[in-house]
């Protein structure tokens, strides 16, 4: 059973910590989460449609917003930038030009350089992608679609064919990285640049030797 207070310390002082669900479901059911907490913000957001950006935050002409979304305090999107399917950035959080951001959920200070993808994922506070990471959510080269999680060496099946990773607090993910479908890091951990992790095929490639 994933505990997202290991990967997120202030998880519980987040608004989506009375959201009784595992992460893959948070990230698949992202759209209608984000859409329900509109009601519930605090003043100082402009809410237009399903998409509701706080007046402190910066969002570049150029950039292409699909909601349900939450564009928190300080927060800055990048133009030519495009973020869709239920996309919660928290304060501080910024997403950089060319980087596509779907169904995923930023926890204050977390940033994406440029050139990136983040799919179905969660990100805990204070995480750096740098240029070119792709946090990849599908397991295109597979017959098995469904996505596992790997944690203290045991699998974990989530019945989902599309989940990215959970990046825990204040983790760095060198440029041009890729984090594999269903990639768990936790708290401080940093990926070299030019890494590829894929934690499910290497759990596979174990248990065959």
């Amino acid at each position: 059973m994933i505990q997202l207070s290991d990967y997120f310390a202030n998880w519980q002082q987040t608004e989506l910590a009375g959201i009784d669900a595992s992460p893959w479901e948070l990230t698949s059911n992202a759209a209608d989460i984000i859409k329900g907490m509109l009601s519930q913000l605090t003043d100082g957001y402009r809410i237009t449609n399903t998409i509701a950006i706080h007046e402190s935050a910066t969002v570049e002409d150029g950039a292409t917003l699909k909601g349900p979304m939450i564009i928190g305090p300080s927060a800055f999107v990048s133009s030519r930038s495009y973020l869709r399917g239920g996309v919660y950035m928290s304060e501080g959080c910024a997403v950089g030009p060319f980087c596509e951001v779907k169904s995923s959920f930023l926890l204050k200070g977390s940033k994406l350089a440029h050139l990136g993808f983040l799919g179905d994922s969660i990100l805990g506070e204070y995480v750096n992608l740098e240029a070119g990471v792709v946090v990849a959510n599908h397991r295109n080269e597979w017959a098995e679609k469904e996505i596992k999680l790997i944690e203290n060496r045991r699998e974990l099946p989530t019945g989902a064919i599309k989940f990215g990773s959970l990046i825990g607090d204040r983790s760095k993910v060198g440029a041009n990285s890729v984090l594999a479908p269903g990639t768990l890091l936790k708290p401080d951990t940093i990926i070299p640049r030019l890494t590829s992790v894929d934690q499910q095929a290497e759990h596979l490639s174990l248990a065959t030797q």
